[in-house]
């Protein structure tokens, strides 16, 4: 019978401690702490191709706020700001975070600011909004984005070669009419913050860009504050679907899938060729009042941000907006 020598036992204790020691490293190196500060910021923002410009409660001074990126096990150290020359209270909900409502989520004044520290455990993609009262309209006015925690085990799915975020939201043209906003008589559904933002087929659109064969990810948010999305690709399947963006909650070949207002999934699509796919909510009231978004795949598609045009800077005046066949 073979006996290993004390050498060799003692080498290869060596070299298992070695081995828990540098994956224990690792996993302290891979988590990191965040420093996230936001100011509301109550200012007109640009909604149309037009210019016209719509009386905004927004997080740095952007329609939706800006996208927060971590790492699951990623500590945020939160700040918020409301500045003495607001006239309203704010606040901040994170639905990535797991913490006490009462004491962290709660409305600060003009002129005051809150903190508060969480870890994100779980991997997704997650809504942020203001939760101040009332809520529904310092949703309805522009006080969302979006938080996109990366999972610790990027090979859980496929490599994306390109990514966007979209976040729905209503439009409702009068921003102090909260009743309306509670008989949910909208006036517009918009992607990004604006009404036909990616449109290239209305004066002032653009449009989302992928090359043929990339995986285009999309992290869909949302908004609300009422009505439901119905997120078809119109000449495309998803190839994936993740619920709340978590590789665990995989749906494959879908081709629309509802995201209930405050809710978000992620949705991958392979565009095989050239030409124009619009993203919509199969909802058509909605989509033919401003949500829809035009993937165009063209083998010269250049990078793009995560938001384009977020804010929308317009410099051409619209005269017209082309009516969008139904599907």
């Amino acid at each position: 019978m073979f006996t290993p020598s004390l050498s060799r036992l003692t080498f290869i204790f060596g070299l298992s401690l070695y081995a828990a020691s540098n994956a224990l490293s690792s996993a302290t190196a891979i988590a990191k702490t965040h420093e996230v500060t936001m100011t509301a910021v109550e200012t007109d923002v640009v909604i149309d191709g037009g210019g016209e410009k719509y009386a905004a409660w927004t997080f740095n001074g952007q329609m939706p706020g800006p996208v927060v990126r971590v790492t699951e096990g990623d500590t945020i150290k939160f700040t918020l700001t409301n500045p003495a020359t607001n006239k309203y209270p704010h606040a901040m909900d994170f639905h990535a975070a797991e913490i006490d409502f009462l004491k962290n989520y709660r409305a600060i004044n003009a002129g005051e600011t809150i903190s508060y520290t969480f870890t994100a455990k779980k991997p997704g993609i997650f809504f942020y909004h203001c939760g101040a009262p009332p809520m529904i309209q310092h949703v309805a006015r522009g006080m969302f984005g979006a938080i996109i925690v990366d999972p610790k085990n990027e090979k859980v799915w496929p490599k994306a070669d390109r990514e966007y975020v979209l976040i729905q939201s209503e439009h409702f043209k009068n921003p102090d009419d909260v009743q309306a906003m509670f008989d949910r008589k909208y006036d517009g559904i918009m992607f990004n913050g604006g009404i036909f933002k990616y449109h290239p087929f209305v004066t002032g659109g653009g449009k989302l860009d992928a090359k043929p064969g990339e995986r285009v990810r999309i992290f869909f948010v949302n908004a609300g504050p009422n009505e439901f999305s119905s997120f078809h690709p119109i000449g495309e399947i998803w190839d994936h679907v993740y619920e709340s963006g978590n590789p665990a909650n995989k749906l494959t070949g879908v081709q629309t899938y509802v995201v209930g207002p405050g809710s978000a999934a992620v949705f991958d699509v392979v565009v095989e060729s050239a030409g124009a796919y619009p993203l919509v909510t199969h909802s058509l009231t909605g989509a033919l009042r401003g949500a829809i978004a035009v993937l165009v795949a063209s083998p010269d598609a250049k990078p793009a941000s995560l938001m384009p045009m977020v804010p929308w800077k317009v410099s051409t005046p619209q005269t017209e907006i082309t009516p969008v066949p139904a599907h």
